[in-house]
Order: structure tokens, then sequence, then C-alpha cells
């Protein structure tokens, strides 16, 4: 008979093959997921090839710790996620698709995972654990989970980002994406969303000055949460723009028809103050 830990192995195993590498939201991850995929597929172990790749790019947490990807039950009862991960550098991680997303974008993305988990952990160590989160963890937690770099430096497009311009971002702009701008997922839930996406996929846009490709993406992402935390403007989830991102031209075949963005229950036209600050 089976075990409950091998059937649970065989799922993650399933879970990994679903998982389309050429798709344009994979793609920045594909260096490190596609191989460890293929490697726990073959039967390696998860955290042990997250390790290995930790040590040779020599990942740290914020207090220069070696960052290590340890079984869940590391994690000691009455212990917070955050304040564990920043006093050991101990990132406790499952075998399923949520933790896996996470482990990779610590992976591409060190500087900005340290900068968010040294706010949450600053805010669990003056706060404690209580029932709700607070505004600053609030935010913290949607960027970590569902956030999107919106990069470019042309104001116009942010602005119709931010003041809800389905239209004048995605048609009327479309032949200005991937050259003047671009959108790279962050958060680890909202790449296991799109495993399967589906049209409403909805992330939390955060607009940075750069050029697509901008090699100095992890450092400006980090000291830009950094900055936002220090000047309270880390506040919950209005600190982000709402991104439908099956709208992003080349991510859906279907959004090349002008009409697809006409559905408001996915393409939302936003409060008043919204639009008119677009």
């Amino acid at each position: 008979m089976r075990t409950q830990q091998a059937a649970a192995g065989e799922h993650f195993a399933a879970a990994l093959a679903g998982i389309d590498w050429s798709r344009p939201w994979f793609q920045p991850f594909a260096a490190h997921g596609a191989a460890l995929a293929a490697a726990v597929q073959g039967g390696a172990d998860l955290r042990r090839g997250l390790d290995a790749r930790a040590a040779a790019l020599d990942l740290r947490n914020a207090r220069g710790l070696p960052l290590r990807f340890v079984a869940e039950h590391a994690l000691p009862d009455g212990s917070a996620y955050e304040a564990h991960i920043h006093a050991t550098g101990e990132v406790p991680t499952r075998h399923n698709l949520h933790d896996f997303f996470n482990a990779l974008v610590w992976l591409h993305f060190p500087q900005a995972k340290r900068a968010l988990n040294q706010i949450q952990a600053e805010v669990i160590a003056r706060d404690g654990v209580t029932t709700t989160r607070g505004g600053v963890r609030d935010a913290a937690t949607l960027f970590d989970e569902n956030a999107v770099l919106f990069l470019g430096t042309d104001e116009g497009m942010t602005a119709a980002l931010r003041g809800f311009a389905w239209g004048r971002l995605f048609v009327d702009g479309r032949s200005r994406w991937d050259r003047d701008c671009a959108v790279v997922p962050f958060g680890h839930a909202l790449l296991e969303k799109l495993v399967q996406p589906y049209k409403s996929v909805t992330a939390h846009a955060w607009p940075l000055p750069l050029v697509p490709g901008d090699p100095a993406l992890d450092a400006v992402l980090a000291g830009s949460l950094l900055s936002a935390a220090d000047a309270g403007a880390l506040r919950g989830g209005r600190s982000f723009a709402p991104l439908p991102v099956m709208g992003i031209p080349g991510w859906c075949e279907d959004n090349a028809d002008p009409d697809f963005y006409a559905d408001a229950t996915v393409f939302r036209p936003g409060r008043r103050r919204d639009r008119e600050a677009g």
C-alpha cells in the first residue's frame, strides 16, 4: 500500500508536470524552475535542490544568515512564518506549487524578498502577532502573494494603468508593450493561479521607472519597497494598481480582439478618483 507521503509526492510531481515554462509569465523563472521541476519529477528532493542553488548564489536573509529551505515542521508552534525566516534564514517549504513558486521567487529576486521579509519581521517585532496584520503587513503580504512589476519610463502608460484606462493601455498602446513597458510577475500565489490561467486573474501592480530588461530590477525593487515602508506609503491594497493580467498583449491570444476588453466584470472602470488620476 502506498504511503501518504508517496501519494503526496506523486501529486506534487504531477502538478509540476503541468507547468508550461514557455508561457510568458513563467519565462523569467524558467532558468531555475524548469530544471528543479524536472529533477523533482525524476525523484530528487526539492528542498535539497533549492538549498544547493541558494548556496551557489550565496543567498542570505536580512540578518546575513544563509538561506535554507526546510520542512514545514521546522517552524515552531506559535512562531510567525516571516519572523522565523528573519531570525534563522530557514524558509519552511512544503511540497506543493505554492511553496515551489515562493522558493523560485527567492532565487530570482533575493534582494526584494529579503526586503519584504525585513519589513514584515520589523512590524511583528514591534506589534507582535495579532488577529489582523495591519496596513503594512497586509501590503507586504499582498505584494509577496500577488504582485506584478510594471516596468516603464513612459508616464502616460503608468497613468493609464493607475487610471483604469484599459483601452489606452492595452489597445491604443498595444505596439508599445515589451518596448516601452512590460510586466514581470512576482507573487507566488499569482504564479500558482497562472498554471491554469483564466480571464479574471487580477494582480496587484507595482510600477517601477525602469526599461524592460534592466539588470538592476531586483535592487531597485528592494529599495522601492523599503523606501515605501519607511515613508508610510506601504499601506494595504491601495498601495497598488489592479491589473487583469490576461489583458497583457502576448499573454492571451483572445486579447488580440479589442472587444476582449469590453468585459467590465474583469476590466472594471475603477472609482472616479482613480479614473481622474489617470
